[in-house]
């Protein structure tokens, strides 16, 4: 059987080189690392690269629905990503207006600083 998890990069990698997908991975230039300044930033940029590395396997899902594997894949990043964002909404501020609880009075996601602010 075709083991699609093991033709991938490790989240963070498939992030930073802009592809999941190392058979599809064109190393065009060089490759970054992201060296975050604070917790904040961290978080923020385990967000991204959740959110890329689920919106990449969605993709593959778009032709290949039936890849268990895959699935159970984004699956496990989603609630990876659900578990980030937590951490960070309850240490720092919300980052959408759909994260906060429509009974806490006021909502909190326009308050300063913003986090790109510092």
């Amino acid at each position: 059987m075709y083991n699609s998890t093991e033709k991938l990069f490790e989240p963070y990698q498939g992030f930073i080189r802009g592809n999941m997908f190392k058979n599809l991975y064109d190393g065009y230039g060089p490759v970054y690392d992201i060296n975050p300044m604070n917790e904040q930033a961290e978080l923020l940029t385990y967000l991204d690269m959740f959110e890329f590395a689920m919106i990449d396997i969605g993709l593959y899902l778009d032709v290949f629905p039936n890849d268990k594997e895959m699935v159970n894949l984004y699956n496990n990043l989603k609630s990876e990503k659900k578990k980030i964002l937590d951490k960070y909404e309850k240490d720092y501020n919300s980052l959408s207006l759909d994260s906060d609880d429509l009974n806490k009075m006021p909502w909190d996601w326009n308050k300063n600083p913003w986090p790109w602010e510092g």
